[in-house]
This record gives structure tokens, sequence and C-alpha cells, in this order.
């Protein structure tokens, strides 16, 4: 659970580095799959300071997957915008209402009950049917985005969202279909697919539309699929008799994060208050100043 919550720790900070990159890069051709948008994001340090947590971050998920069901790490995972809202509080100072700072506490609450009822993870490996699906899933986020770009704007953030989530969901389940170095396993590539799938998705959500819905969104997507898949095929179980808590876990760590979706971007105006405090700490720094 350690592993969880400092995967959590580290995506929650990073969403708050990238969607600051994201903002300050220009699009490209405008559609859902954008990679020109996502080669400019990659030239902004903040952006790349995000992937580096982000990196980290994909490391203690791999290690809480392996030992942890795919429910209560998925909780996990959207218990990151419970970081980001406290992140910007502190950063960004951005100010907290009585609801958020009440939803970050009902996150955290969700999370100690999922911790407490959970078991080990299943002992199923998935059947060679699950690891195609899953790389037929990868390719098709790839489809969603191509679609989301042709949609309104009101549309379109929801569609990225769930696009960028189901793309997230593919690579957890993926972590628990690869049992070796064996590049025959399709499960390898759909990780692959769909982890690039969905950082398209989400840095084109990130730059444009309502990065609210998005993030709503892309919590359902990257949460729900994945914990049915681990519940359904590969025998993620709760302790005994304590299946009413983890549901009940579950659920409100997700309600929670969905209060805190603003979050999945910081609001433009304290963008602006970032780069003015850099120049001020720039101008003290330098001498005769």
């Amino acid at each position: 659970m350690i592993c969880a919550l400092g995967s959590s720790l580290c995506f929650g900070t990073a969403s708050v580095l990238q969607a600051l990159g994201a903002r300050a890069a220009r699009p490209g051709t405008g559609g859902g799959v954008d990679v020109a948008l996502l080669w400019g994001a990659l030239r902004q340090w903040r952006y790349l300071a995000g992937l580096s947590l982000d990196g980290i971050g994909f490391g203690l998920q791999v290690v809480a997957l392996l030992t942890l069901p795919i429910y209560t790490v998925g909780a996990a995972l959207a218990a990151s915008l419970a970081v980001t809202a406290v992140v910007c509080s502190w950063l960004l100072k951005v100010r907290l209402t009585r609801m958020e700072w009440a939803a970050v506490a009902v996150v955290c609450g969700g999370l100690a009950m999922l911790a407490f009822a959970s078991g080990t993870e299943g002992e199923g490996h998935g059947s060679p049917a699950l690891r195609w699906a899953m790389l037929a899933t990868a390719f098709g986020v790839l489809g969603i985005g191509v679609v989301a770009g042709r949609l309104p704007n009101r549309p379109r953030a929801l569609v990225l969202g769930l696009g960028a989530g189901f793309g997230f969901g593919v690579v957890e389940v993926a972590v628990r279909l690869i049992d070796g170095p064996d590049l025959a396993n399709p499960a390898w590539y759909a990780l692959l697919v769909g982890g690039a799938a969905a950082y398209l998705l989400l840095t084109s959500a990130l730059q444009r539309g309502s990065v609210t819905t998005a993030t709503a969104g892309a919590v359902l997507g990257e949460t729900i699929g994945p914990a049915l898949v681990g519940v359904v095929w590969l025998g993620d179980r709760t302790r005994e008799g304590l299946a009413w808590a983890a549901i009940l876990g579950f659920t409100i760590a997700v309600a929670g994060a969905l209060v805190l979706a603003r979050f999945g971007e910081p609001p433009a105006p304290a963008v602006g208050a970032l780069e003015e405090a850099e120049a001020e700490a720039r101008g003290r720094r330098e001498p005769g100043t």
C-alpha cells in the first residue's frame, strides 16, 4: 500500500507540472491525437519534470500492482487528484473551498478503508484472449482520440478524458498479464500502446476544453474498468467478510476524487502567478537588484 500511495504522490505532483508545460506549448493539428502538441510540451522543462515523476510513480505502481488487487491501486491513483489539489493550494496559491478540503479528507478515508479490507493480488494470470483484448483496447484508445478531435468542445473534453483513462487502465491490467520478458506476449505491446495513447489524449485534454470534465472522465476510465477485470478475470478478492468495506472505500475514494476533478489542471491565472514568482526570484539572485 505504501508503493500505491507513493505512486499517487508522484502522479499528483506531476499533474501540476505537466499541466503548466501543456499550457505553455502551442497546439499542432488541433485534433485529439496531437503529436505536435506533445512534442511542444516535451520542450518545456516543467513537463519533463512531470514525466520524471511519472517514471518514478510508474515504478511504484508496478510494485503495487504485483502485490495488491487492481481495485486498490486504481483507487490510489485516482486519489492523486487530492495530492494535486494540495500542491495547487501550496505552490500556485489556489484557494480550496471547504467542500474540497472535505473531499481530500474523504479520499483519505476511502483509501484507509480499502487498505483495511483489500486482500492480496489474485492468482489468475489471464487468458490469451484477455491479453489480445487489452491490445485491441489500446489501439481503440487511439481511435477515440481521432474521433474526439472532430467533436464540439463540450463533448470533446469528456471523450478525451475517458479515452486517456481507458489507456491508463490498459496499463494497469497489462502489468498483471506480463509474466516475464516474453516479447510474444501481446500484453507488452498493450502496455506500450495504451500508455502512449493515454498521454497523447491527456495532453490534448490539458491544453484545451473543460479540464474538470476531462479529468473526471479519466478517473472513471482508469478505475472502474480495471477493477472489474481484476475481480472477474484475475481473481482479485478482499479479506474474508470485508467485501462491503472494500466496495464502500473504493466508491468513497473515487467520489472524492471526482469532486476534486478541477485540479486536473491549475487555472490560467495561477500559471501567470507562478511565472511572476519565478521572475521575482531570479531578480533577487541577480547582483545589484
